[in-house]
């Protein structure tokens, strides 16, 4: 953040102007979301085709983010939001037209997942890297929290109000209040100045693959780093599965039908919620990794006990997932806060797009492993093994030197930081 701005305390403002908007933009796609999945459901009634839609919505991530990051990185990361968020608003706007004219087919949602995935890839780096520039660092892991606390939020309110809108709107009613909700992010980004790093002359005349390798440079040259993206690459392999289970853990062990289910999914939205507000008002330890290490153990041994549960012990599972959600944000929220205070502001396009396109590869990876083992040894076994090696992960890496002193021991070769405000 640049000095000038954090001294005067001026930082807020603009920043949550921008936040606001985007989180309307995450609503009204939530629940647009929601509407075309159960149109797909209703339609086709094939779980191929829904596979084949979750799949083309994750291709962009995990093969175009390393080079989103470096365009991101090169060029004006305002004017990079402003058309993300300008294509996923045009992509809304077509969807209302098919479905007014009645023309929405199949494949026409395959094209629509892959745009809002294509734009999502672009969008995200550039926000996460905004968001270390405008916000001070004291605060990074605090605002992390509220973006926690809005996934929890969406993760409540999504499906209902998606299920509300299509009851209240025709389909195509349901897109225009998509497309609305897009603009409210689209619009602020028009007068909200954003700090941009620096652009060294060297950086700009550097093809984009010499950059995509000078940002796996950056992340090897730091060891913490590196320990922590292997240890969140098993997290999410491991623990991405469960959301995919979840529906036969509660339907097969534990007896229950879709109220339940319902009723497990929103206790978890509401520990997300308040994980991530309590994340927001403490801000977690001085030293950030701590926070992080200690949402995993306890994160963990819930985990393990809901595979442990008998069946008859579903209102204690209840609880045991409230507990799962209420550490997430406790978990990702301070990792969120150490990238953003970190790592270097002219790479940060490069390193967030580089993480969000290994996390993407690690659900399918996930998911592959998961079913098979499932249905040999059980789904309580899934879920035991993973909260066991998740905790040993937590356990293990309050003893690693690297991560544990990773915000003291960053990549030093990174340049001096530079700001100039667009």
């Amino acid at each position: 953040m640049s000095e000038g701005v954090s001294r005067k305390g001026q930082w807020a403002v603009p920043f949550f102007i921008i936040w606001t908007g985007q989180q309307l933009s995450l609503i009204g796609s939530a629940a647009a979301q929601f509407a075309l999945i159960w149109w797909l459901t209703r339609t086709t009634g094939s779980a191929t085709v829904l596979t084949t839609a979750t799949l083309v919505a994750l291709l962009p991530t995990i093969v175009l983010g390393p080079i989103a990051g470096a365009y991101i990185d090169r060029w004006n990361r305002r004017v990079v939001m402003i058309v993300a968020d300008s294509m996923v608003a045009l992509v809304s706007l077509w969807l209302a037209y098919l479905f007014w004219r009645d023309a929405m087919q199949v494949w026409h949602v395959y094209v629509v997942m892959l745009l809002r995935s294509l734009g999502g890839s672009f969008h995200w780096p550039a926000m996460a890297a905004s968001t270390s520039l405008m916000v001070p660092e004291k605060h990074l892991a605090r605002v992390a929290g509220l973006n926690q606390a809005m996934n929890g939020v969406l993760s409540i309110v999504g499906a209902p109000l998606g299920a509300l809108l299509m009851e209240l709107l025709p389909l195509h009613g349901v897109m225009l209040v998509d497309w609305g909700t897009a603009a409210l992010a689209v619009i602020p980004l028009f007068f909200v100045r954003i700090p941009q790093p620096q652009r060294q002359e060297r950086a700009q005349q550097l093809s984009i693959w010499s950059a995509i390798g000078e940002g796996l440079r950056y992340v090897r040259g730091w060891p913490g780093l590196v320990v922590l993206i292997g240890a969140a690459l098993i997290f999410k392999i491991v623990l991405t599965p469960a959301s995919s289970l979840l529906p036969l853990l509660v339907s097969q062990h534990f007896r229950g039908n879709a109220a339940q289910l319902s009723m497990m999914e929103a206790v978890l939205g509401a520990g997300i919620l308040i994980g991530g507000l309590v994340l927001s008002a403490w801000g977690g330890f001085r030293r950030r990794i701590l926070t992080t290490l200690s949402g995993i153990v306890i994160f963990s041994v819930c985990f393990a006990v809901l595979g442990l549960l008998p069946g008859h012990m579903f209102p204690i599972a209840v609880g045991d997932m409230f507990v799962v959600g209420l550490m997430l944000p406790m978990i990702d929220g301070p990792i969120i806060a150490i990238f953003q205070s970190n790592i270097a502001p002219e790479m940060q396009g490069r390193v967030f797009a580089l993480l969000g396109s290994l996390f993407s590869l690690s659900s399918p990876i996930g998911l592959i492993l998961a079913g098979p083992i499932s249905d040999r040894l059980g789904l309580q076994v899934w879920y035991v093994a993973a909260g066991l090696l998740c905790g040993a992960i937590g356990l293990a890496g309050f003893f690693i030197p690297a991560l544990v002193h990773i915000e003291e021991n960053n990549n030093r070769c990174a340049p001096e930081p530079a700001y100039e405000t667009t």
